[in-house]
């Protein structure tokens, strides 16, 4: 059995963050749900998918093998792929927006996707922290029929109004995720980070070997998309521990003394630092202390290891899903914990 304009069904969109061959397979998952692709129906050939639709041979080759080690597809020598069983259960349509592709937030993409198998479709974009091309992705994704929409929303300039767009979404299909946004309304999931309390209670766990400085300082650059709660818990704590404060906002022209701490948020304003450190001839760790915001793999080798304050995101992906999965409107609060190493 063949299909007349079967590329009516089978699509690939290019600003997708998605894996291709998962958007190739989640559209024909999708066309199957919908009664639009039959039992026995013939699939195109691997090379007029390539040419269709202007994909890798390599990437229509894995969606059709992805489908096959499901069950959905079978395939015959010679003759190519066919829709093998249409009993494949009711599939999640997910959209996940992030506000960055980082170390940290494949991290979750990947648990979430783990988590939560094959029993999801999910289309993934990426904003880059712009308020417009989130707000222009979620007004286009509105009309299509998601069961969920998973934000995190973090944004440069621009957002002070995003809970107003947000606040246009079904709430029983939201899940907010990462930071909590003050004004978004209703019942809806959530799995955040209390950057306020997270980073006071991390420097609480460090101050016994804080104690061998005098002063902390946090950079901070003045045009990011990290929340100010963050310097408002770092201000809270050298306050209660009386320990004189400072925020610098450019690592590269800041005087460094002996006996500071360093508090990096960004990986860039670390290696300026370290190599700023080593410079004057200063030893970390004893010298000056430093701490990185968000733990890597790499920071447990770095000069014998930096000392790391850290969410984790591995948990926050499958706690996301989880939501999901239990159809839970719950607001959850990530671990975060302090690491302490050879830096401090």
């Amino acid at each position: 059995m063949k299909i007349t304009n079967i590329y009516s069904i089978l699509h690939v969109d290019e600003l997708s963050a998605t894996p291709k061959y998962l958007q190739l397979a989640n559209s024909i998952l999708k066309g199957i749900g919908a009664g639009q692709l039959e039992k026995e129906v013939t699939l195109p050939s691997i090379n007029d998918l390539s040419y269709e639709l202007d994909i890798a041979r390599d990437t229509a080759e894995k969606a059709y093998k992805h489908l096959k080690q499901m069950g959905v597809l079978g395939s015959v020598p010679g003759k190519g792929y066919f829709i093998q069983n249409t009993e494949i259960g009711q599939q999640l349509k997910i959209f996940l927006l992030f506000n960055k592709l980082s170390f940290h937030k494949k991290i979750i993409y990947d648990a979430f996707v783990e988590a939560l198998g094959d029993n999801a479709a999910i289309d993934f974009y990426i904003y880059n922290n712009d308020f417009l091309l989130f707000k222009r992705l979620l007004a286009a994704k509105q009309k299509e029929d998601y069961n969920y929409y998973v934000i995190i929303p973090h944004f440069l300039e621009g957002g002070h109004h995003a809970y107003e767009i947000i606040n246009s979404l079904p709430k029983d299909k939201l899940i907010l995720l990462d930071k909590l946004l003050p004004g978004v309304t209703g019942d809806y999931g959530a799995v955040y980070e209390d950057f306020e309390e997270d980073i006071f209670h991390a420097l609480e766990k460090a101050k016994p070997l804080l104690s061998k400085y005098h002063s902390l300082k946090i950079v901070f650059p003045a045009y990011t998309y990290f929340p100010t709660e963050i310097l408002k818990g770092f201000e809270h704590f050298c306050k209660e521990y009386a320990f004189e404060s400072k925020v610098v906002h450019d690592i590269s022209h800041e005087p460094i003394h002996a006996g500071e701490v360093y508090i990096n948020l960004m990986e860039t304003d670390l290696v300026k630092l370290i190599e700023r450190i080593i410079t004057l001839k200063l030893k970390v760790g004893k010298d000056v202390g430093v701490i990185s915001y968000n733990d890597t793999p790499l920071k447990k080798i770095i000069l014998d290891g930096i000392t790391t304050m850290s969410t984790d995101f591995q948990k926050m992906g499958e706690m996301a899903a989880k939501l999901i999965l239990d159809k839970s409107k719950e607001h959850l609060e990530v671990p975060f914990d302090l690491t302490i190493r050879a830096s401090l």
